[in-house]
């Protein structure tokens, strides 16, 4: 009997270990599965996924990286015009005389330095106009020894006074001739003590007057040019500016110092800043509308005088965070941009989520939810593809 009791004691602490192991395993594998299913669940939100591209990807898709903007979404006046240079910083060059063009030193688009020459011309009439001058500059020397002799026998008492008036006249009249056809000699770019020497130039230099660079050449070699007639054009793009035309009723809103933001085609997806200097006290007729003049804060690329501008002026000072529309995924109902960071070669993109307000042409004004450093930068277009990498990518960890 007590054998069995002992064997029945011993049957009933099996039967309760065993009952114990069975409800740890149901509670373990429950366990397991709601982690499995919390983690699924925090999976698919998507805030914590990462796309990240090799160089190659990153190239490819020409991803721009930048810290975030903030912009002027309202409190602007539009107004649209083009680029143009002060009159002093723009030069026609002309022949003083009808010749021919026998070389042209330069092309279009060549930079030129004050001075340098761009061009010879030939003609008789050049050479006619040095043989003058020589005979005119040897007739007043000759007189002028004259004179100087009639002024010592007037001065010693024994010379007449009206030879010696004579003689006067006629050397200031020819050292007048002299000076004009030096003044002709120096416009055609001639040296006049050379021709004093005995030198004739067979040809003339064409010079630019300012520096530059050859906008356009109006001849060809060989051919022959009228006085004053073009030649070739030189402008200094150093000085370019943007003429902005405003309407009538925005006119008040407008004062110097205001900045502007325009852009021009030949730079797209950059915006350049100006700062107006000078505003047109005239109206012009057709359309009406005001020039207001900007100097350009950050030149560059290729600005050339006549290049049509779209731009905006900033009559209010009131920045917001802001991203170009191509830098905003949509997820649902849900907003992000992309957070960049470099790893190594790789480039890592992390989705932020925001959300969206005013739209201002490209760019869209935007609220983080969550606070954000100064110096992140974010991917500033493709949104739409890292967006949909990131999904191919669910459940896998790192998108690549």
């Amino acid at each position: 009997m007590r054998t069995i009791k002992i064997y029945k004691w011993m049957g009933l602490m099996l039967l309760f270990f065993s009952l114990t192991s069975c409800g740890d395993s149901k509670s373990e594998d429950t366990h397991k599965t709601d982690a499995t299913s919390e983690k699924k669940d925090t999976h698919t939100e998507g805030e914590t996924e990462e796309v990240m591209l090799t160089p190659r990807q990153y190239e490819a898709l020409k991803i721009k990286i930048d810290t975030l903007q903030t912009r002027n979404m309202s409190g602007y006046v539009e107004a649209n015009g083009q680029l143009e240079v002060p009159p002093q910083n723009e030069a026609t060059i002309t022949s003083v005389v009808g010749a021919n063009v026998v070389a042209i030193e330069v092309i279009e688009g060549d930079k030129v330095s004050k001075g340098q020459t761009v061009a010879y011309l030939s003609h008789p009439n050049i050479i006619e106009k040095q043989t003058y001058y020589l005979n005119a500059f040897s007739n007043s020397q000759f007189l002028k020894k004259s004179f100087d002799r009639q002024k010592t026998l007037y001065d010693a008492g024994v010379g007449s006074g009206a030879n010696y008036q004579k003689a006067e006249a006629e050397y200031q009249a020819s050292l007048g001739r002299v000076n004009g056809l030096e003044a002709q000699l120096k416009q055609l770019n001639i040296n006049a003590a050379g021709v004093r020497s005995g030198t004739i130039y067979q040809r003339v230099a064409l010079r630019s007057p300012i520096e530059g660079f050859v906008q356009k050449v109006e001849v060809k070699t060989g051919q022959y040019v009228e006085p004053q007639t073009d030649v070739m054009e030189v402008v200094n793009t150093h000085h370019v500016h943007a003429d902005l035309m405003v309407f009538e009723k925005d006119v008040y809103k407008i004062e110097k110092g205001q900045k502007v933001t325009f852009s021009v085609q030949s730079i797209p997806g950059k915006e350049l800043t100006a700062e107006i200097y000078s505003i047109s006290k005239t109206f012009e007729q057709n359309p009406k509308a005001l020039h207001v003049h900007a100097e350009i804060e950050n030149k560059e690329g290729n600005l050339i005088p006549g290049m049509y501008i779209q731009g905006r002026i900033q009559t209010e000072e009131n920045r917001t965070p802001a991203f170009p529309e191509s830098a905003i995924a949509k997820n649902g109902d849900r907003s992000f941009v992309f957070k960049a960071k470099k790893e190594g070669d790789d480039w890592s993109f992390t989705p932020i989520e925001i959300t969206t307000s005013t739209q201002d042409g490209e760019w869209v004004a935007v609220t983080f939810l969550t606070t954000y450093d100064p110096t992140t930068k974010f991917a500033m277009n493709n949104a739409y593809y890292l967006m949909a990498e990131m999904k191919k990518g669910e459940g896998g960890g790192h998108a690549h």
